[in-house]
């Protein structure tokens, strides 16, 4: 995909470089970085997203994504700064994985107990009935009948867009997700996602 159409999705304050450059993946872990992709920094609660934009060049990313840009720019990279790059990697990453959302049917289940449970219900029932049905939670996440192992109760905006791409793809209809408070917090579905129906517990 041309960075012009990732662009699109965002309002930068500012580009710096050649944006009509093919990308050929996103990432916000700089140890998955591989040539032509789009490193996106965050600011995480332990470490920032920023230290490691050189570590990303140097792997092969041909573009940058951040809220402060680098003293040095290195010839070649095309930089693109953000106000605020959590809200940026989720419609990046929408558009990236081709708005997946637009093709499912997202039930979002939030509050500080019983989410596990009533979204694997969910998930069991209309599976019960015959629908190819999603299922991402704390426990596992599931591709219809396919188990896919989870590392948070809701998983990162490249992460997730990426699986409900998945999911899009193997024909599901519907999928019940899970929200944590924390992820809200943290915006890991700001720009994402917006659920059909949000089920509180």
């Amino acid at each position: 995909m041309l960075l012009n159409e990732l662009l699109k999705a965002i309002q930068p304050v500012q580009v710096t470089g050649n944006s009509d450059i093919e990308i050929t993946g996103v990432n916000i872990d700089s140890r998955q970085v591989a040539p032509g992709h789009l490193f996106m920094a965050m600011r995480g609660t332990q470490t920032d997203g920023h230290a490691y934009i050189p570590t990303a060049i140097e792997k092969g990313a041909v573009a940058i994504l951040c809220e402060d840009l680098p003293e040095e720019l290195v010839t070649g990279i095309t930089y693109i700064q953000v106000k605020d790059s959590e809200s940026a990697v989720g419609k990046v990453a929408t558009t990236f994985y081709g708005n997946p959302t637009s093709k499912l049917e997202l039930v979002g289940v939030t509050g500080t107990n019983g989410k596990t449970t009533i979204a694997t219900l969910l998930y069991n029932t209309f599976r019960y009935f015959g629908y190819k049905t999603g299922l991402i939670s704390t426990v596992c996440n599931y591709i219809d009948d396919q188990p896919i192992p989870t590392e948070h109760t809701t998983p990162d905006p490249i992460t997730l867009n990426r699986l409900l791409g998945e999911m899009a793809d193997a024909g599901c209809k519907y999928v019940f997700m899970e929200v944590s408070s924390h992820s809200i917090a943290q915006k890991r579905i700001s720009g994402s996602f917006s659920p059909e129906v949000s089920l509180p517990t």
